[in-house]
């Protein structure tokens, strides 16, 4: 759910444009103090302020910011800005944060994956002494083999395909 925080004729007219373009409902409040009842209450994907809004209520502005959580927010002068203009704003900012999203987990993904690399390696590396040590029990040697294998098949399954 999208919050549209503006106070101008035509905000109901933006909220059906931004409704349309994201395919998401849009709740439309008329002042700051609203919209931080509306954000203390639940959370919303991305905040629509019109900086109109913001300089006619300065004293609760950057209230705004501190209940925005991990909302998007994006930042428009409805005075100059047209419908349009705000819609492609909101969607630009969409796009930009949706492609952080998609680098962040990849790099996450990549670093998960190069630790459990480095673990097995270490677990493989430990199986390996562990089996050359001296008169080691042959059911210890035997549990060792299984833990060397499961290690191997981790590592493999591991590998870049």
């Amino acid at each position: 759910m999208i919050l549209l925080l503006s106070a101008v004729n035509r905000a109901n007219d933006c909220a059906c444009a931004l409704e349309e373009a994201s395919h998401e409902p849009v709740q439309l409040c008329t002042t700051i103090e609203a919209g931080i009842t509306k954000l203390q209450e639940q959370e919303f994907s991305a905040v629509v302020l019109d900086e109109l809004l913001l300089d006619s209520e300065m004293d609760q502005g950057e209230a705004i910011y501190k209940h925005l959580g991990s909302s998007l927010l994006v930042c428009s002068n409805f005075a100059i800005a047209s419908i349009d203009r705000v819609v492609r704003e909101f969607c630009r900012v969409s796009l930009r944060r949706n492609r952080e999203w998609a680098d962040t987990k990849k790099h996450a993904a990549q670093a998960f994956g190069q630790e459990l690399k480095d673990i097995t390696t270490a677990l493989l590396l430990s199986c390996q002494m562990a089996l050359k040590t001296p008169q080691l029990p042959l059911e210890a040697e035997q549990k060792m083999q299984e833990v060397e294998a499961l290690a191997k098949a981790l590592s493999k399954n591991l590998a870049p395909a």
